[in-house]
C-alpha cells in the first residue's frame, strides 16, 4: 500500500439525540470520530466511557458491545476501561474504492443493557499519501515518420494514483531531450493528461529511434512519483540516393584472365531503410557495346566479371560507367566510372629437353664426370623469357651452364651405392615473368655396384662355450658375416685360418660351412685332455680383388661329469674287499684306516665325499665325510664282534653324482704286533729294514734336490712373465701339501685342475716297497714326505711317501 501512514491527531464530534420511543425509552447518541488510514493495530480511537458519560465499572454488567454496519469487524472495545481502539488496520483506497468519494466513513453502534441503550458512532478515514502514481504501461511505443513536421502532437498514456485530493497526481516531466516535449491538460474531475510534442523534424539516417522517460509525480509530502519509457521509432521516407566509396575505379586485369573471373565488386549504400535502401546496378549509355560483350553486370550485388576471353594485343583499355538506383517509390540514383587496364601475362611455360643422359654408371665414377646434357627455352619475352634451371638439393650432382640456354650435369661429391643405389634427378625450370611460370623433367640414374666393402662380423670375438663328449660334427655356432655390396661381391666364403695345437692343425678338430659361415666340432672333445681353442674364421667376397675381414673365435670346453672317482688307498690286491687287522685294546679316536680316491674331473665335479654304505657296529667307529678318516669311536669290549665289515662309498659332486666303494674287513687281535726295535733282532728282519731305509734315504735326497730345482725354475719363470700361448693356455696347477695331527699324511689335494692325482703310498709287503714310476719326459711331480706314526701295521716303523704327478703312473707293489 505504500510507506506507513503518519498519525495525524483527528478530530472529535460528538452529538447527542433524545429519541423517546412509545415502549422504551433509550437515548440513542451519535458521536462523530476522524482517524488517518493505516492506523497500527491496538492503537487507541478514544475513550467511549467517558465521551458517552458511562460509568466504566458497570460496563461489563451491562454487557456492552460494538457492531459495524455492513463491514468487518476493524475495532473493539475495552471492557475494562472503555476505550476504542484498533483491532486490524484500516485503508482507506479499499474501504472506498470510490475515486468520486470526497470522504470515507465507517459506521458502528454501541449496545449496552439494563438499561437498554444504543450510541451511534460515524469513524471519518482520512487519507494519507501511501500510493504512487503508476502508468498502466511501462513502455510507450510510438512510431513517427521522419517526414512529421514539427509540433505535432502524440497522446499519452496518463498515470493514475488511488488517493484522493492533495495526494493524487500534480504534474509529469520528460526526461532531457532536444527533439521532444510534453504539454500537461488537466480534466474537469481534476485528472491530469499529457500530450508529446514534436520540437523539429526527426532524421531517421541520423538517429532511429529515441528513448524518452516520462515521470509523474503526486502532491502528497512528501511527493511519490513513478515512470514510464517511452520509444519513438523514427520511418524511413526515401530522401537518400545511393552512394559509391568512390566516383572512379581503375583497375589493372591480366590478359587471358579465365572466364568468370571477378573485375571488382561494387558496393553501393543507401542510408535509407527497407526498399528504399535496395540497389540495384547497371550500365550507363555511355558504355560501349564493346564493353558490355567482354564484360557482366550482376544487377543484385554489383560484380562485374568476365565475360568473354580478353586478349591484350587486341584490346587494352575498357572504360564502363555504372548506375545505382533505390527501389523507392520515388527512386533516386547514383553512378561511378571505371577503367579496366589490361596487362601482358606470363602465358608461356618454359620448356626443358634432355640432350644426353648416360645410366647406369659406376658408383667411383670420378668426381666432374658429366652424366647429362640439357637445354632449356621460353616462347615470351622480357624478363618473361628469361628461365632459371636447378635441380633439388642435399644430391652429390650439380648444374654447369656449358653455353646459352645449355647445362651440364656433373658428379660433384663422390657416390656410394651401398647408400644410395639410384637417384631420381628432377630438372626445375623456371622463368622470371610474374607470376613465374615452370616445367619439370625427371631423369634416374642407377648406379652400378663395385667391390668396395670389406665383409662385417656382427661382433669382432666370439666366445663359444661347448660340453665335453660332444657328438662329432655338433653344430657350434653360426658366424655369419654382412657385405653390402651386390652379386659375387656380397657372396662370402668362409674359412679357417690354419693354426697347429701341439702338432695339430685346426682343421681337423673344428669345420665350417664355406656358404653360411655354420661351425662344427669334428671329434669329440675331453675337458681333461684340452680346455680352450683360440683360432681365427675369415669371410671372404668373391669380388675382384676379393675383400676379406676375420674374427677371433674362443672355444671353451665345458666340464662334464663323465669321470668315476677312484679309490686309491687303502690298497687292494685284488677287487675291492681290503683286509685290516687291528688290536682289540685301541683307544678311543684311533685311526683305523684312510681311505682315498681321485677324480679326475674339473674341482666342481671332482669334490668328493665319503659315506658308510655298511657299518657293522655303528657305535664303534666313524668315518670323516671329507677327508675319509675311519677312527674308533670307543674302545671295543669283549661283547664286540672279532671280525668288522665296512663299506664305504666315494661320491663326487657331479650332476648326477658318480661313485666307487671299498669293503675294509677288520679283525681284532688280542696282543699287539711285535716292534720296530724288537723287529730289528732277528737277522732276516734287520736286513730288510736296512735295505728300505736305504731306499727311503736315497729317495728322500732326490725329492729333496728335485724340489730345489723346481723351486728355483718356477721362481725364474715367475720373474719372466711369459706370454701364454692362444693355442693351449698356460697351466694353472697349484700343489698344497700339508700336514694333519694324525698318525698319516693326509693326501687331499687343493688344485684348480683335474690332471693331477693324489695317492698314499704306505702300503708294504713282506717289508719291502717298491715303487714303478714311468713318468713322461717334461712332468712335473712333487714328493712330500710324511711324518711318522703309530700305526699298527706293518709299516709302522717304515717312511711313508706321497707322490703327486701330473700325466699318467702306475705302481706295482
Amino acid at each position: 500500500m505504500g510507506s506507513q501512514p503518519i498519525i495525524i491527531p483527528w478530530k472529535r464530534y460528538v452529538s447527542i439525540l433524545l429519541l423517546i420511543f412509545p415502549t422504551l425509552t433509550s437515548v440513542l447518541a451519535v458521536t462523530h470520530y476522524s482517524i488517518p488510514e493505516e492506523m497500527e493495530e491496538g492503537s487507541v480511537v478514544a475513550n467511549l466511557a467517558t465521551d458517552l458519560g458511562l460509568d466504566v465499572k458497570t460496563l461489563s454488567k451491562r454487557k456492552m458491545r460494538l457492531d459495524i454496519i455492513a463491514n468487518k469487524k476493524y475495532l473493539e472495545v475495552n471492557k475494562e476501561t472503555g476505550e476504542l481502539y484498533i483491532l486490524e488496520k484500516m485503508d482507506r483506497e479499499y474501504l472506498c474504492s470510490s475515486k468520486t468519494a470526497t470522504t470515507c466513513f465507517l459506521k458502528m453502534e454501541v449496545i449496552l443493557e439494563n438499561p437498554v441503550r444504543i450510541f451511534n458512532i460515524e469513524l471519518e478515514i482520512v487519507d494519507i499519501n501511501d500510493n504512487s502514481p503508476n502508468f498502466r504501461r511501462d513502455t510507450i511505443h510510438l512510431d513517427i515518420s521522419e517526414s512529421t513536421s514539427a509540433g505535432e502532437r502524440f497522446s499519452l498514456s496518463n498515470a493514475v494514483d488511488p488517493d484522493i485530493g492533495s495526494n493524487s497526481i500534480k504534474t509529469y516531466y520528460l526526461g532531457e531531450s532536444s527533439d521532444f516535449d510534453i504539454e500537461i491538460q488537466t480534466g474537469r474531475d481534476g485528472s491530469k493528461f499529457v500530450d508529446l510534442i514534436l520540437k523539429k523534424a526527426l532524421d531517421r539516417e541520423e538517429q532511429a529511434v529515441h528513448n524518452l522517460i516520462l515521470t509523474a509525480v503526486d502532491g502528497g509530502v512528501p511527493a511519490r512519483s513513478g515512470t514510464a519509457s517511452i520509444i519513438v521509432r523514427v520511418l524511413d521516407t526515401n530522401d537518400n540516393a545511393p552512394t559509391f566509396q568512390k566516383e572512379s575505379y581503375t583497375i589493372t586485369l591480366p590478359e587471358n584472365s579465365p572466364i568468370g573471373s571477378l573485375v571488382v565488386k561494387l558496393n553501393a549504400t543507401d542510408s535509407d531503410e527497407g526498399a528504399n535502401a535496395d540497389v540495384t546496378y547497371s550500365f550507363s549509355l555511355y558504355t560501349s557495346e564493346k564493353t558490355q560483350e567482354t564484360f557482366s553486370l550482376n544487377q543484385n550485388n554489383g560484380e562485374i566479371r568476365v565475360k568473354e576471353m580478353i586478349n591484350y594485343e587486341d584490346f587494352r583499355i575498357y572504360d564502363m560507367e555504372i548506375i545505382a538506383r533505390d527501389k523507392g517509390a520515388n527512386s533516386l540514383s547514383g553512378q561511378c566510372k571505371i577503367t579496366v587496364l589490361i596487362t601482358d601475362m606470363n602465358d608461356n611455360h618454359p620448356d626443358i629437353s634432355i640432350k644426353s643422359f648416360q645410366s647406369p654408371i659406376k658408383e667411383n665414377v670420378a668426381v666432374d664426370t658429366v652424366i647429362a646434357v640439357v637445354s632449356v627455352s621460353d616462347k615470351d619475352s622480357g624478363e618473361n623469357g628469361v628461365v632459371d634451371v636447378h635441380i633439388p638439393d642435399q644430391m652429390p650432382f650439380a648444374l654447369k651452364k656449358s653455353s646459352d640456354n645449355y647445362y651440364e650435369l656433373i658428379v660433384s661429391e663422390p657416390l656410394d651405392r651401398e647408400k644410395v643405389p639410384e637417384y631420381d634427378i628432377t630438372f626445375t625450370v623456371t622463368d622470371r615473368g610474374s607470376p613465374p611460370l615452370s616445367d619439370n623433367e625427371t631423369i634416374t640414374l642407377e648406379l652400378l655396384d663395385v667391390n668396395d666393402n670389406v665383409p662385417q662380423f656382427p661382433q669382432s670375438f666370439y666366445t663359444i662355450p661347448v660340453m665335453e663328449n660332444n657328438a662329432p660334427g655338433a653344430l657350434l655356432s653360426s658366424l655369419s658375416a654382412f657385405d653390402p655390396d651386390l652379386h659375387e661381391n656380397q657372396y662370402l666364403v668362409y674359412f679357417i685360418i690354419e693354426k697347429e695345437i701341439a702338432n695339430t692343425s685346426m682343421s681337423m678338430l673344428f669345420s665350417i660351412n664355406p656358404e653360411n659361415g655354420n661351425l662344427y666340432a669334428l671329434k669329440t672333445f675331453d675337458y681333461e685332455i684340452e680346455k680352450e681353442f683360440l683360432f681365427h674364421i675369415e669371410a671372404r667376397d668373391s669380388g675382384v680383388p676379393p675383400l676379406s675381414s676375420n674374427v677371433t673365435v674362443h672355444i671353451i670346453i665345458m666340464d662334464q661329469n663323465d669321470n668315476t672317482p677312484v679309490i686309491v688307498s687303502p690298497w687292494r690286491a685284488h677287487g675291492s674287499v681290503v683286509d685290516e687287522k687291528i688290536p682289540r685294546s685301541t683307544d678311543k679316536g684311533s685311526l683305523v684306516a684312510k681311505v682315498i680316491a681321485i677324480d679326475t674331473d674339473s674341482v666342481h665335479n671332482s669334490r668328493i665325499s665319503y659315506q658308510f654304505l655298511v657299518n657293522t657296529d655303528a657305535t664303534l667307529f666313524s668315518l670323516d665325510q671329507y677327508n675319509g678318516e675311519i677312527r674308533t669311536m670307543r674302545m671295543f669290549s669283549y661283547r664286540d664282534a672279532r671280525h668288522q665289515r665296512l663299506v664305504v662309498i666315494a661320491k663326487d659332486n657331479g650332476e648326477p653324482a658318480l661313485s666307487a666303494t671299498v669293503t675294509i674287513k677288520l679283525s681284532t687281535v688280542e696282543t699287539a704286533l711285535k716292534s720296530y726295535s724288537d723287529m730289528t733282532e732277528v737277522p732276516l728282519e734287520y736286513d730288510i729294514f736296512s735295505d728300505l731305509n736305504l731306499y727311503l734315504v736315497i729317495g728322500l735326497g732326490s725329492v729333496s734336490f728335485l724340489l730345489l730345482i723346481t723351486i728355483l725354475v718356477t721362481i725364474v719363470l715367475k720373474c719372466q712373465k711369459p706370454k701364454p700361448s692362444k693355442a693351449a693356455p698356460p697351466s694353472r696347477n697349484s700343489v698344497i701339501s700339508s700336514e694333519r695331527n694324525s698318525t698319516f699324511a693326509d693326501s687331499t689335494l687343493v688344485s684348480n685342475d683335474a690332471y693331477w692325482y693324489s695317492m698314499f703310498l704306505a702300503e708294504t709287503r713282506k717289508g719291502k716297497l717298491v715303487v714303478r714310476q714311468p713318468v713322461p719326459k717334461g712332468s712335473r711331480y712333487v714328493v712330500s714326505s710324511l711324518p711318522r706314526g703309530t700305526g699298527l701295521t706293518d709299516t709302522s716303523d717304515s717312511a711313508a711317501s706321497t707322490l703327486q704327478v701330473r700325466g699318467s703312473f702306475d705302481i706295482e707293489y
